[in-house]
């Protein structure tokens, strides 16, 4: 099943990563994990770049789903260049979506995923309504 990334997001963040050569699986490429993992990066460099640092006995975002869809190998060596979207926003939950292409072809999408994101309260694990501040943020 592939899930497409909605025309209208917002860009909110854009990164490189190298490829390691431990990214790689038997066949050569990267591997399929790595995705997710970059991914994640990505969620957290943002949330870092806007100032809000993961609180474990506070609030914060968690992902309830995660998709990636692959369309073009990824090689070692090189870097990623991973785009960061957001759209959606609902009462506890937005959608943050991310492409990833090789730097030196950065209109060449090699994959996209996304994962959708609730605010919640950590120590009493319950959904809480998005802070007005990251409503903002990811509205367009």
């Amino acid at each position: 099943m592939r899930i497409e990334i909605p025309e209208k997001k917002k860009l909110v963040y854009e990164m490189s990563i190298p490829i390691r050569w431990g990214d790689m699986d038997a066949m050569g490429h990267l591997n399929n994990g790595t995705y997710f993992r970059y991914l994640e990066t990505a969620r957290i460099d943002w949330m870092r770049s806007i100032g809000f640092e993961p609180e474990p006995g506070g609030e914060g975002m968690v992902i309830v789903n995660a998709f990636c869809n692959f369309y073009r190998q990824i090689e070692y060596p090189g870097n990623v260049l991973l785009k960061m979207y957001v759209s959606d926003p609902g009462r506890t939950t937005f959608e943050s979506w991310g492409t990833m292409a090789r730097e030196e072809a950065p209109d060449v999408i090699c994959a996209a995923g996304g994962a959708t994101t609730i605010w919640v309260d950590f120590p009493k694990q319950k959904a809480l309504a998005l802070p007005d501040w990251l409503r903002e943020l990811v509205s367009e």
